[in-house]
C-alpha cells in the first residue's frame, strides 16, 4: 500500500511540475534531492557503523547482560504470561534497551529473535492445549464406562487460566492462538517498540547534523518527554486490553 502511496505522489508531482511549466525547477529538484538522499545514507551508515559497534563493546562487557537483568522486573510486569527463564524474556530485555539508549538498528536483530521466540511459545502452548485436550476427552471417556458422564473440558476456558499446580511453566497455561494469529504478547511487544522509549534519539540527532542545526542535541529533552508519554500511554493500553482479554 506504501509503495502505491508513495508512486502516487511522486507521479503527480511529475505531472504537475511539467504542466505548471516549471520542468526546470524539477529537473533540478530531482537532482538536489538524489544528492542529498546518498549523503545522507553515506552520514547514516557511519553512525549506523559507530553505535553498533558500540552495542558490541557493551556486550562483550558486560553492560547489556547488566541493562537485562535490570529490566527484568519490567518484563516480567509487561509479560506475565511469558515462563520464567524463557529466552523470549531476556531477547525483550536486550531489545528494550537498546532502544532505551537510541540504538535502533542494533535493537533489530534482538527484537526479530524474540518475535521468533514468542512464535515459539505460542507452539508450546498449542501442543500443551491438545495434550491437555486429550487427556479430559480420555478422563470422559473412562467415566462414561463407569457410568459417570462428564463432558470434556473446554480447552481455553479454565486450565488455561490457572497456574499449573505441579510446578510446571505458567505461560503455557494460557490459551493458544491460531496459527498466524499474533498473540498477546507479539502485540504488546510491537506497541512497546512503536512508543520506544529512547534517552539518546541518535537518528534525530544524525538527522538534525546533516541539515545544519545549530544544536543537533538540543532534540534530546523533548524527545524523552514525547517517547516516556508515549511509552506509558502504550503500557496503559496493553494492560487494559490485556485485562479485558482475560476477562
Amino acid at each position: 500500500m506504501l509503495n502505491y502511496l508513495w508512486g502516487i505522489m511522486i507521479l503527480v508531482g511529475v505531472f504537475w511540475g511539467i504542466l505548471s511549466g516549471r520542468s526546470a525547477e524539477l529537473t533540478d529538484g530531482i537532482l538536489t534531492g538524489a544528492k542529498d538522499a546518498v549523503s545522507l545514507c553515506i552520514t547514516m551508515a557511519g553512525v549506523m557503523a559507530f553505535w553498533c559497534g558500540i552495542m558490541e563493546v557493551a556486550k562483550e562487557a558486560g553492560i547489556i547482560r547488566g541493562l537485562t537483568r535490570l529490566l527484568r522486573p519490567l518484563v516480567r510486569f509487561l509479560f506475565p504470561g511469558i515462563p520464567e527463564g524463557h529466552k523470549a524474556a531476556d531477547e525483550i530485555s536486550t531489545n528494550i534497551a537498546a532502544n532505551v539508549l537510541g540504538l535502533g538498528w542494533a535493537a533489530t536483530p534482538a527484537g526479530l529473535k524474540a518475535m521468533e521466540s514468542l512464535e515459539e511459545l505460542e507452539e508450546e502452548r498449542r501442543k500443551a492445549g491438545g495434550e491437555e485436550k486429550r487427556k479430559d476427552e480420555n478422563k470422559s471417556l473412562i467415566e462414561r464406562n463407569g457410568r459417570v458422564v462428564r463432558g470434556p473440558q473446554v480447552v481455553g476456558s479454565g486450565w488455561n487460566n490457572r497456574k499449573d499446580q505441579k510446578g510446571g511453566r505458567p505461560g503455557l497455561r494460557r490459551p493458544a492462538v491460531p496459527k498466524g494469529t499474533a498473540s498477546n504478547e507479539m502485540c504488546t511487544f510491537l506497541i512497546l517498540n512503536i512508543s520506544s522509549l529512547q534517552l539518546i534519539p541518535v537518528n534525530m540527532i544524525a538527522y538534525r547534523s546533516q541539515y545544519g542545526a545549530v544544536n543537533p542535541a538540543a532534540i534530546v529533552g523533548p524527545a524523552i518527554v514525547a517517547t516516556a508519554v508515549s511509552t506509558a500511554v502504550a503500557v496503559l493500553f496493553c494492560k487494559v486490553m490485556d485485562g479485558k482479554r482475560r476477562g
